[in-house]
Order: C-alpha cells, then structure tokens, then sequence
C-alpha cells in the first residue's frame, strides 16, 4: 500500500502520524529469528541490502548490557548512548547485523532509534478544511489560523474558578526548549539540552519554537498579553529538557535520556509531572517499547506523566478512523490525552472531539485510549523569539499589545492543557491534606471521573475510544483533590462530600464520574462510593516497593490485573474503520491459533457494537455496548470465563510488578 511506512519517524503530537502499514505480514507478531526486531527493522533485515541501522538494543541485565558493548565497539560498530534504567544501549550497527542481534539470547529486543523531524512542511501545498485548519502534506502538521474572542481557554476548563496556581509543582517539558520570555522566565528552575549528545546545563532557548508554545499553555503569567493568554497553572516551577533542535529534529534515544534524567533528579529537583507532547507510529508492543518502558518505570518512581495521544484521527482522504495512537501514548500509566474543539466558547455542550484527534485502541496491545481529551483547536500562546516554526508559517501569529504569539492546533496543546490542570489538583491535595501527596494513579483517576462527557451530537455521547471519559474540568479535579485523604486506612471514610458537577462559565455540568479502568465501565455516582454494591473500598495506592495498587473491590467480577498477559487472543482481524484500511478491506493483525476466534473490529457507526471477538471458548470481549440508548453504559473490557481475573497488560519485564484493580485488603 502506498501508506506504507519505508523508513521510521517520530513528530511532535501536534503533528499526525504517517499511516501505519497494514500488511498481514508487516503487522503479525514475527515469528522465528526476526522475533525480538520491530517492524521497521523486520523490513530493513529482510531487504536485499540493508544499511547502517541506529537502533536501541535492551538486554537481560547490566552484565549483558556491558558485554553486548564490548562485542559491538569490537565488531566496528558505534555505541551512541548507555540507558541502564532499561539495561539498553543505542548504537549504529551494520544492517546485516540485525538478525544476529536478534538471534542473540542476551537481548530482549531491538528497536529503531527513531527519527525526530517535523521539518518539509510546505504550507503552500496544504489543505485547509471549512474551519480553516491546515493539514500539511507530509506529516499533516495540524495549524489553526482562525481566530476568535474573547479568548476562553482558562474559563472552558474552569481554572479562572480554582484558588490555585500549581505554586510548588514541578513540571518538566521534554520538547523544543523554552524561550525565557517574560511571560515564562521566572517559572524556568532548570534547563538542559540533550541534543548535542550530553545532558549538560544551559542558558534556555527554544530554536523551534513549539515547546514555547507547550510551556506557555502550562505556565504564562500572562504578563506579555495583558492576562488573555495566561496558563493554565502559572505558579509551577518549569523544568526544560531540549531534546528537538533547531529544525524540529531529534531521536527516541534523546527522549530516553531526558526521561531518565527526570527520574533520576525528581527528588533533588522537586519535579512532579513530565509533559511529553510527542510521539511515534507504534513498531512493536508495549512490553518492549522503549519509550514505554520509560514512561511506566517514570510513573512508578511516581511522576505523573502526560501523554499526547497524537493527531492520526483521520485518514488521508479525511475519513474518521480508530486506532491511531501514538507512541508513547499507548503507555497503560501514562495520562493519554486527546484534543477537543470548543469553538472558542465557555458553553461546553458545543464542544466537539476534534476531527484530527487520535482515536483508541492502540495498535498491537488493544488498549483502551486516550484516556480523556482537552482543548486542543486554536490555542494561542507564547512564541520563541527564535522560533524556525514561526517563520516557517508566519499566518499562524497572533498579535497583542504589540508582541507576537502563536496560534496552534493539536494533541500536543491538549496535553498541556491537562499538564497545567493535574499541577493544580496536586497542589490542592498537598494544601487540603499537608504531608500528603497524590500518586500518579490518583491524579488520573481524578481527572478521569471530574471529566465531562463530550456529545459527538446533540444529545449523542461521543464514544470511549474517541473522548476517553471526557472533557478536563480544573474545577472538578481540584474539588475531588480537596475531598480525597490517600492516607486513610482500608475502610475508613476517605472521601469528603462531593457534588458531581462544576459549574463551566455560567452552566451547571454534570461529570462522567467514570473510569475506564476494568472490566466494565464503571460509572454514575458509585464511583464516588466507598460501600457501593459494584465499587467497593476504592485504594488509592501508594507504589510503596512498587506493589500492586488496588482500586476497589467490584462486586460481580474477581480481580481486574494490569499485568503480564494480553489475552486479546492472537488473531485479530481489523474492520473498514482502522486508520490507512480501506472500506470493505479486512487486515488480519496477530497470529494465527487453533485455540482462539478472530478478533474482528467493527464499525462504531450508527451506535453499533465494537465486538472483538471471542477469547478462550465463547466468551465475548466487547467494547462500547450501546444498549442504554447510546449512552455507552457498561463498557465489558473482557467477560472471560466465570469473570476470573482480567489481565489489561502492561509489561512483561524490567522489574514491573502488576498493578491490581481488584480486590485486595491493605493499606493505601
């Protein structure tokens, strides 16, 4: 197919992905000596005459790490960079190399070092749709060139109504860099550029011009616009990780290093959450991604990290498809955020998911993301003062009081728009519970059940797989950090009185008080229960010596584990709706087994059921039932014989014990 990906590349979320390829054979698990390489490399190996390939090689242990070194410095080949925290090294091997690597028992696998680049675009070739956003042509960079006022960001998500600012939260942007504008400059605490090979300390800049914007978004004092454009958390410390240059180009393995750098530092630095507004097309699973491995063992040395899901909503000829999230947003602890479009207003019944927006499941894994969305269409914010991006497209400024801002659309503005809200309920819990502090699994649970449901039409809810739960809303996460004491012993009250609604502007909106977590959708005010029949005892979690965390106790099922096993069955079948899949063409995607019935993905169309298929004898894994009208109650993420244990998948290594949405007895 002419969609087909030749050579692998990772963009800014704000930018939607290369289709994914769709061939059987490209997309099955591999099988035999090219089972440890992702797609990119399978397809390198298997060509006449592959060249030098940059890849990331992860081994069993340090001791294999070091050995696996020797014998390629040995071998002529280029060691780049070290990653202990995966027991994994980058480096340039020769591309005839790549089935010994991975015939070799010390690795667990080989993955692309893949490309950063968001540059070749020519905004003279791109298409504009009827809303005046531009789709570029190669890497259909998502721009907003309209403009409207008032400008309402802070008061559609309710922060202008929260008494906090994020004052002593710690954010790092791993990005572009950060211009030290008046705007930011005394919220930056910290600043190091990875693009040069190291992780030295440097004066702030931002060449680009997009992590600019991303800071912005979270922290602008507002000052250069008169307070229009102020963030959405202005009080944070701001923590810049340079890991894009000047054009917009990078490397997963700089990401891998600034990742591991924040993990390594949050202590000595105060850091809190990890803004991570970039991404690529999925080449492997999760369990080996390294960039997912990053993102969970960052979240389980409890940071919060939130994710773009990436801008892969719609086809090439604009139709509306699933399964376009990027990595890392496929990551299952990773705060997975998706773009809403306001049209500029505080009335939040017009807000509609944006049409760029990436739609769950992941590709590979079948997890269910984003896991909520944000706006993310038209959001104006600070501009570098050296920003390539900007003069590259100068229609995209915006002009106040005599300063120049930037006018931007896409995943990577929602996510910081969610980055700015989860630094404001964390400073409301630490302020209404002094020596406490949330863990990552509570902040997203937090946002997740404040959420407002986004309509795909009047009176019609948006699916799951588009909206996640819903809509941020500040004020609700605050108000649910302010009630919610974690250091409260197993069943005993824990949760202050709560009213299920924020007011948005001037309206009364109800939230989704829903997760997405289990083995149903569990919904509706129970999930605000202690004692409730179907959500009992809900355990917030403390990751002390990364034990499992236990979210309640669900009264007709057993266990829900977030583990080691993805039992989606082996042989998946992609329906007409899967993004790059043409109508009527069926892509089979896994394995063939005896043991185990297609997965077939279905149409979300005129509210039908998503069936995947049947798992393990007769028993069905359905995602968004619709029988309440389209209201999709109960979403069963698995009804597998006599409702045993539910395995979510995380990963299989790397020291990563299951986390358990469950039942289980202990502390929080």
């Amino acid at each position: 197919m002419k969609d087909r990906i030749s050579a692998p590349r990772v963009f800014l979320a704000a930018a939607a992905a290369l289709l994914l390829p769709m061939a059987a054979q490209a997309a099955g698990r591999p099988a035999g000596r090219l089972a440890k390489l992702d797609l990119a490399l399978r397809e390198a190996a298997a060509s006449p005459a592959p060249g030098p390939q940059r890849v990331i090689i992860q081994t069993h242990s340090a001791a294999e790490r070091v050995a696996l070194k020797k014998a390629l410095l040995a071998h002529g080949d280029v060691v780049e960079a070290e990653h202990p925290s995966l027991n994994a090294l980058t480096a340039r091997v020769h591309g005839d190399d790549l089935a010994a690597l991975a015939a070799d028992p010390t690795t667990v696998a080989v993955s692309s070092d893949v490309a950063v680049s968001v540059t070749g675009v020519d905004p003279q070739k791109a298409a504009a749709d009827a809303k005046g956003s531009l789709i570029a042509d190669a890497l259909r960079q998502v721009f907003e060139t309209r403009r409207a006022l008032p400008y309402t960001l802070r008061t559609t998500v309710g922060a202008d109504r929260v008494p906090y600012t994020g004052a002593g939260i710690g954010v790092a942007i791993i990005d572009s860099g950060i211009d030290a504008n008046r705007d930011l400059s005394r919220s930056i605490e910290g600043f190091w550029d990875f693009t040069a090979g190291g992780s030295a300390p440097a004066t702030p800049y931002d060449d680009y011009g997009h992590g600019t914007h991303v800071a912005g978004l979270i922290a602008s004092s507002g000052r250069l616009s008169q307070g229009e454009f102020g963030g959405i958390a202005p009080g944070v410390r701001l923590f810049g990780l340079k890991v894009l240059d000047g054009q917009g180009r990078g490397r997963a393995s700089d990401v891998l290093r600034a990742i591991d750098f924040v993990v390594a530092n949050r202590h000595t630095k105060g850091i809190d959450v990890i803004n991570l507004s970039l991404g690529h097309p999925i080449l492997e699973r999760a369990a080996t991604d390294p960039l997912v491995l990053a993102i969970e063992r960052a979240v389980r040395a409890g940071l919060v990290v939130v994710v773009a899901a990436g801008n892969v909503g719609v086809d090439k000829n604009g139709n509306v498809g699933y399964a376009g999230v990027l990595s890392p947003g496929n990551a299952p602890s990773a705060i997975t955020v998706g773009a809403v479009d306001t049209k500029h207003t505080d009335l939040h019944g017009d807000d509609r998911i944006a049409w760029f927006s990436s739609r769950g499941p992941t590709w590979y894994d079948g997890f269910a993301k984003p896991d909520l969305v944000a706006p993310g269409v038209g959001l104006v914010s600070d501009s570098s003062r050296s920003s390539s991006l900007l003069a590259a497209f100068p229609q995209l400024t915006v002009t106040k009081n005599g300063k120049k801002f930037v006018s931007l659309s896409g995943t990577s503005m929602a996510a910081a728009v969610v980055t700015g809200v989860a630094s404001l309920a964390i400073e409301a819990n630490r302020v209404a519970h002094p020596g406490s502090s949330p863990t990552p699994n509570l902040v997203k649970a937090m946002l997740q059940v404040s959420a407002l449901p986004v309509l795909a039409s009047r009176g019609v809810e948006a699916d799951a797989l588009a909206q996640g739960t819903g809509e941020i809303n500040a004020i609700g996460a605050v108000t649910l950090a302010e009630a919610i004491d974690a250091r409260v012993p197993l069943n005993q009250p824990w949760l202050g009185f709560v009213s299920p609604s924020s007011v948005i502007g001037n309206h009364l909106e109800p939230w989704s008080q829903t997760l997405i977590w289990g083995d149903q959708r569990i919904a509706n005010s129970t999930v605000l229960t202690t004692h409730a029949a179907i959500f009992d005892n809900i355990v917030w979690g403390t990751l002390r010596d990364f034990d499992n965390i236990v979210w309640g106790t669900v009264a007709d099922f057993d266990n829900i584990v977030w583990g080691t096993n993805i039992v989606w069955g082996t042989n998946i079948v992609w329906g007409d709706h899967a993004i790059g899949v043409r109508d009527g063409e069926n892509i089979v995607w896994g394995t063939v087994s005896r043991d185990f019935d297609n997965i077939v993905w279905g149409t979300l169309r005129d509210a039908e059921n998503i069936v995947w298929g049947t798992v393990s004898d007769f028993d069905n894994i359905v995602w968004g039932t619709t029988a309440n009208a389209g209201a999709f109650d109960n979403i069963v993420w698995g009804t597998l014989r006599d409702f045993d244990n539910i395995v979510w998948g995380t990963v299989r290594s790397h020291d990563f014990s299951n986390v358990v949405w469950g039942t289980q007895t202990g502390s929080r």
